[in-house]
């Protein structure tokens, strides 16, 4: 039987599928990497220099947006400068060595490189400032971060997670009053509470589950 293809054509599909082959593995391999970063639940992250949402919440009395500034108003919470530590370290524990990241950060103007506890899919959109707006506590998501020696991933963030919220948010939203009170809990007729805030914060349930609020 004759060829029917001539060998250097041959050739040519055998390297294009060697080549997608070696794409799709390498692409697999880069994904599992990024899912390898993201740090396990419950699993406190070790940061240098150390911080304590702890010390910073429940014994100084921080409110969480001293330090992520742009909350209400960004889809990003903001991560606080060094100037903004400086606030108090220009003055507390300054000869500590502990804290001398921090000090040779300011002096040198160069950010702390700090892990990064929650972490999206980049095809994935989240607005801090709309959930705020609408009623969703910082805990639910964070957890009780007042709380944490170290910072830890308390929620898995997955879809299936966040359309949980979307499908039933009478049972998660709160007055916004109590948005940053980590020791807020529903009231035992939080769905009568919550179907409330739905009509005032003016929340159409209809969309929640459009594919577009998330991806974009």
């Amino acid at each position: 039987m004759a060829q029917i293809f001539r060998p250097r054509l041959v050739l040519l599909f055998k390297l294009i599928a060697s080549l997608v082959l070696i794409l799709g593995i390498a692409l697999v391999l880069l994904w599992r990497d990024s899912i390898a970063r993201i740090p396990s639940l419950d699993a406190p992250v070790a940061q240098w220099p150390p911080f304590s949402h702890k010390h910073h919440v429940s014994d100084v009395g921080l409110d969480c947006r001293f330090c992520h500034t742009s909350v209400e108003t960004s889809s990003f919470a903001g991560i606080p400068p060094t100037s903004t530590c400086m606030t108090c370290h220009s003055q507390l524990f300054r000869n500590q060595a502990i804290l001398s990241p921090l000090f040779t950060s300011f002096r040198q103007d160069r950010a702390l490189r700090w892990i990064r506890i929650n972490k999206l899919p980049d095809f994935v959109y989240f607005n801090h400032s709309i959930h705020i707006a609408k009623g969703v506590g910082c805990s639910t998501c964070h957890g009780h971060v007042d709380q944490m020696p170290l910072t830890w991933r308390t929620q898995s963030l997955e879809m299936n997670w966040c359309i949980n919220c979307h499908r039933h948010p009478e049972n998660f939203v709160r007055p916004r009053d109590h948005v940053f009170d980590m020791d807020w809990q529903p009231p035992a007729d939080q769905i009568v509470r919550g179907e409330q805030l739905l009509i005032a914060y003016q929340i159409d349930t209809a969309r929640l589950l459009d594919c577009s609020n998330c991806h974009r």
